[in-house]
């Protein structure tokens, strides 16, 4: 189980990040800060990671 990150986190990975019991999903950047949540207290898990490799690789 994925631990939840906080609003402000760096985004460990790009991809879908969703606050969990709600519908807000938000598309995050890695090492981008995560966005405010709707309700104090809640966080994000990764739902949906990024699946292309980054050019050169």
């Amino acid at each position: 189980m994925a631990k939840k990150l906080t609003p402000g986190t760096p985004a460990p990975k790009s991809g879908q990040y969703k606050v969990p019991g709600s519908k807000t999903e938000v598309t995050a950047v890695k090492g981008k800060p995560l966005p405010p949540t709707p309700k104090a207290g809640q966080g994000y898990k990764i739902v949906d990671p990024t699946k292309h490799k980054p050019k050169g690789k």
